[in-house]
């Protein structure tokens, strides 16, 4: 974690403010505190390859062809129920290794936070981040920390880059599908933006629903070695029907879904019908979009119901050798076509 100073923390300091002040960014003793107090304190235990000493790091080589993923966290609120903008960094940057086909090894950190943030939340969110960062095997090897001033962020933005080794059993690309393939979720869908929107408070609705954020890293290795596994993605930023869109637009094939086996909780679709959103492009952060061999399905299905992440996996739909989109069957017989998500009806989501 690079500190620019050479100043070293007081012995036995603690860092004594509550709430982040522009000098914890200028690369003195304050900002040297934080990074020892707080992210260094937390992150190193399980990632022992975290250096506040050094402006680089050295890892060990991966063998076979490596995975890089970079990306960017803004949430509100910073904490929802069922996660932080912590975790959700940490399991955002995982997954999108994972639904490419390599197992997740090293994450770096760029952390820009915002005059007057509480240092508690701060540290919660660092905590639920090792925490999870722990569960899915990686380590976060290097990091960067910068303070911008009062009014010019959203309390916490975390960027993140992934490093990943290549799975020899899963071989993954959109220009594997092909008509006849199957398309499976592998649970609810949209959990994640209907929790964040009941966080926020902002139309009186109130609920037990948690995010699904959380590492989709089980549900893919569940698959590895399997042949006639085409194609992955976890469905973030514009849900479902975003992906469903991408595959039908980059194959030139019509994706056709069944709506009465997707799963929404029914919570999920109360929220939808109250404030007139679909659930459908609503995020996911800890799902899984599968495009299979029409006879391999049922396996698919199978491992992934054995998992406690997979439980309410569904078969939802097909590919067809017809025009480009994405159709989706309504439970009385009629159609209407899903189109692209052009606005977005819930900013900073992930």
């Amino acid at each position: 974690m690079d500190n620019s100073s050479n100043t070293p923390p007081k012995h036995g300091a603690k860092l004594t403010d509550t709430h982040i002040r522009l000098a914890h960014g200028n690369g003195g003793v304050y900002m040297r505190e934080l990074i020892e107090r707080v992210f260094a304190a937390h992150l190193s235990a399980q990632a022992a390859g975290l250096d506040t000493e050094a402006d680089a790091v050295q890892v060990a080589a991966l063998p076979g062809a490596m995975y890089i993923s970079v990306d960017g966290f803004a949430v509100t609120p910073l904490e929802f129920p069922g996660g932080n903008i912590g975790s959700l960094a940490v399991h955002g940057t995982v997954n999108d290794l994972a639904v490419a086909g390599a197992t997740p090894r090293y994450l770096t950190l760029s952390a820009i936070l915002e005059e007057g943030l509480e240092v508690a939340v701060l540290e919660r969110c660092v905590v639920a981040m090792a925490e999870a960062a722990q569960a899915a095997g990686v380590m976060i090897v290097a990091g960067d920390t910068k303070v911008v001033p009062r009014g010019h962020g959203g309390g916490i933005y975390f960027a993140t880059t992934g490093v990943g080794q290549t799975d020899p059993g899963l071989q993954l690309h959109m220009n594997n599908i092909e008509a006849g393939d199957v398309v499976l979720v592998s649970g609810s869908v949209g959990d994640h933006g209907a929790a964040v929107m009941l966080a926020r408070e902002d139309f009186g609705l109130h609920g037990d629903l948690l995010s699904d954020s959380a590492s989709v890293l089980p549900l893919v290795k569940a698959l590895s070695g399997l042949s006639g596994v085409h194609f992955l993605r976890d469905p973030t930023r514009g849900g479902l029907a975003t992906v469903a869109y991408e595959i039908a637009n980059a194959t030139g094939s019509c994706l056709r879904l069944q709506q009465n086996q997707i799963p929404v909780r029914d919570s999920v679709s109360s929220i939808c019908e109250i404030l007139g959103y679909d659930p459908l492009y609503l995020a996911c952060e800890g799902r899984v979009v599968a495009v299979v061999k029409a006879d391999v399905s049922a396996i698919v299905l199978q491992r992934w119901q054995q998992l406690p992440a997979g439980k309410d996996a569904a078969i939802i739909g097909r590919i067809e050798s017809a025009e480009a989109l994405v159709l989706l069957e309504t439970p009385l017989g009629g159609e209407r076509v899903l189109e692209a998500l052009e606005d977005d009806p819930l900013p900073r989501i992930c």
